[in-house]
């Protein structure tokens, strides 16, 4: 628990994200007012993206090793994460209706042309996206054991994660101590994360004048149907579809859920990548009294398969290129284009540009006509990443609250106090549990 000390230390980290809001307004003014300046800043927006991207093996890793070892049956965890898959696949099913719909209403591509510099834009998103299935499932087995953590591959990581967990759960007693040795990785991984943050405000800075600066308003303007709608979307599946099942299953309001999930919002608008925000989303529902078994499971399997935005974004997306290039696709063809597009994006949520990398290989491999089209979605493509990296984001927390509702692995009491601000996440150490690996008491 937190003493009085700490406290301060909360407050500073509150500042911190002040300062991540304050930098972000300062890169929109200076993308507009100097763009060619601010286009160079790149490099601080990607140099921090990657500083994030460094740590997530070692989170995945640890929280599913721990996850799956400190459970005493395996019985459990293939329940967990039968439960996981059968709820991710609904939703973005679900997900994928509602695009359909928005999309044929709005019509977002009428009136819109190709131009060419925009062709030759969407030639070089499309540039080595497409895959086959066998390539697809043989890329997540890595080269070697420890190819997984440096090759960036979040399946390879969860494949190694697995095998690792189960062995250690096998050994039984003779496993605890590597347990007790994974605990206290975490414990170094988070205080390592925690360190990064504080250049956030940086990164953010960057990030945000390369866009602007890169994009200019004209662009944006003749975009506003498609981005607008999409957010709209995004919003309205997230408190209707996502908020009713909440409150039915947890008696819990969506709006307490993504108020206490904030910090995590901002930054992931800040980076426009759902997993800058993973590590934290596993300590803060772990806090909120998840039990790490599902938390463990649920969090890292739903960031490669639950991929609420991305299935919206995908489905929009391909109507407004269509439509754009006098080309509307059929219902029949939208249905199987864009089902061939969420099986091709799994492993692929919270990397900014997987979406519009998905998207072209998709109409690729289905529609090539239409691939030049991707090119007029590249201006606005970064503020549709934060909207579909947020939607994700929120999709993970609110499977999470429901399936340790379902499986019976939640402190409903905790929840409430959380939820309430009576029982603060402490941030100075973003991590919940003990480090020892044991289970966690619910």
């Amino acid at each position: 628990m937190a003493s009085l000390s700490e406290g301060g230390r909360r407050d500073r980290t509150h500042y911190l994200y002040l300062a991540v809001i304050a930098a972000v307004l300062a890169g929109i003014v200076l993308g507009l007012a100097a763009p060619g300046w601010a286009v160079e800043l790149k490099p601080l927006g990607t140099g921090f993206v990657n500083l994030i991207k460094m740590m997530i093996s070692p989170v995945i890793f640890c929280t599913i090793v721990l996850g799956i070892g400190s459970v005493r049956r395996a019985a459990k965890v293939g329940a967990v994460g039968g439960l996981a898959l059968g709820y991710f696949l609904l939703m973005s099913t679900v997900a994928l209706a509602i695009g359909l719909v928005v999309g044929n209403v709005l019509e977002p591509g009428s009136g819109l042309h190709l131009t060419e510099s925009l062709r030759h834009a969407g030639a070089a998103q499309a540039k080595g996206a497409h895959q086959s299935t066998a390539d697809f499932l043989l890329g997540m087995i890595p080269t070697t054991l420890v190819s997984a953590f440096t090759g960036g591959q979040v399946l390879q990581t969860l494949l190694v994660a697995l095998l690792t967990g189960f062995a250690l759960q096998a050994m039984g007693p003779a496993g605890q101590p590597v347990l007790r040795g994974i605990g206290h990785l975490q414990t170094l991984v988070f205080r390592i994360l925690a360190m990064i943050m504080w250049a956030a405000p940086v990164g953010a800075f960057g990030a945000m004048a390369a866009v602007v600066g890169a994009t200019g308003t004209d662009a944006l303007k003749s975009l506003a149907v498609i981005m607008i709608g999409f957010y709209l979307t995004c919003a309205l599946f997230v408190i209707v579809v996502l908020g009713a099942l909440l409150r039915l299953v947890a008696g819990v309001s969506i709006f307490a859920l993504l108020r206490y999930l904030g910090r995590e919002f901002l930054l992931i608008l800040s980076t426009s990548s759902s997993e800058s925000a993973l590590p934290r989303l596993i300590a803060k529902l772990e806090h909120l009294g998840v039990s790490r078994p599902v938390v463990g499971v649920t969090v890292p399997t739903g960031y490669s398969f639950n991929l609420d935005g991305t299935a919206i974004y995908l489905t929009m997306s391909a109507l407004f290129i269509g439509e754009a290039m006098g080309k509307p696709l059929a219902l029949g063809q939208q249905i199987s284009l864009l089902l061939f597009m969420i099986v091709a994006s799994k492993g692929a949520a919270g990397v900014t540009g997987a979406g519009l990398a998905t998207l072209a290989g998709g109409l690729q491999s289905h529609r090539p006509e239409l691939v030049d089209g991707v090119g007029l979605i590249v201006g606005i493509d970064r503020f549709m990443s934060e909207a579909r990296a947020m939607t994700n984001f929120a999709g993970n927390a609110v499977a999470t609250v429901l399936i340790g509702i379902w499986m019976k692995e939640i402190d409903r009491a905790r929840m409430a106090e959380v939820l309430a601000g009576r029982l603060p996440f402490e941030e100075r150490t973003p991590q919940a549990g003990e480090p020892e690996g044991e289970p966690v008491t619910v």
